[in-house]
């Protein structure tokens, strides 16, 4: 099966712009290129940072653009989006029975599990990820109903460090609860993030995972800073994820990259 994986659209208002990238440009060019590339892929899921500022003029603008996709698409929220503006814009969205908004959706490799990792109470300026009691509940109950099918989790903020201390200090902050449940599982396939702007990939109490660039902007390569979050202009990516009954492959593309051109006859001589 193959599916699309976006991150971090960081969507404004229309006419602004963030950083000096205007967001809704870039997501129409990511959307372009997946369409043109991609349209056999069974669906899309975007892991959160939706909007810069969770303004309902933002998610509209998320909303227009997201009209052009040709895949079905599927929404995380993150530290930058505004859980009830998000619902009052995407109205069709699943929320479990405490109103986060976490869902299973049941896919041809296994069941994909949708995790909310935003503050249930909104905290202006605090920007790490929170996972109470009732969330890891609801997971727990999911992945008990899952049986021994294999379980494709995503969810926006990363529970452990990833030695980018900026990143480090807004991770998911109850990794603790997490972990107990991941730790009752064996039926974890893959992990899907957001949030940290950068390809990276790993091991992670034995469960293989992936992130990914944004679309708009990027966390710089920065193993020194911790505050403020030092953003760089390095190119914006996607995933386009194979699951096999064997493997699970995660190929990041910089849709924006226009030096995979035809070179010439003789190119490959050497001078």
């Amino acid at each position: 099966m193959k599916f699309i994986h976006i991150t971090d659209t960081h969507i404004v208002p229309p006419d602004k712009k963030l950083l000096g990238l205007d967001p809704r440009a870039r997501l129409d060019a990511c959307i372009a290129d997946v369409n043109a590339n991609h349209a056999d892929a069974e669906f899309c899921v975007i892991t959160g940072d939706l909007a810069q500022a969770g303004q309902a003029e933002a998610y509209e603008n998320l909303k227009e653009s997201l009209s052009a996709l040709r895949l079905p698409y599927h929404l995380l929220i993150g530290n930058h989006d505004n859980r009830q503006t998000f619902r009052d814009i995407f109205p069709d969205t699943l929320c479990d029975d405490n109103g986060f908004i976490q869902s299973v959706l049941d896919t041809p490799a296994g069941p994909f599990i949708f995790l909310d990792t935003v503050f249930e109470t909104p905290r202006k300026g605090s920007h790490w990820g929170e996972f109470c009691d009732r969330r890891a509940d609801w997971l727990k109950a999911r992945l008990d109903e899952c049986g021994e099918s294999p379980v494709y989790v995503f969810m926006h903020h990363p529970p452990f460090d990833i030695h980018l201390p900026a990143m480090d200090n807004i991770k998911l902050r109850e990794a603790q609860v997490l972990n107990a449940v991941v730790d009752g599982s064996n039926s974890i396939r893959h992990m899907f993030f957001g949030h940290v702007h950068r390809p990276i990939s790993g091991n992670w109490r034995g469960i293989p995972f992936s992130m990914l660039p944004g679309t708009n902007h990027q966390v710089a390569f920065d193993f020194d800073t911790i505050t403020p979050v030092p953003k760089s202009h390095e190119p914006p990516g996607y995933g386009v994820v194979f699951l096999n009954p064997d493997s699970v492959i995660v190929h990041v593309h910089d849709y924006l990259d226009t030096t995979a051109l035809p070179l010439p006859a003789d190119a490959a001589k050497v001078a």
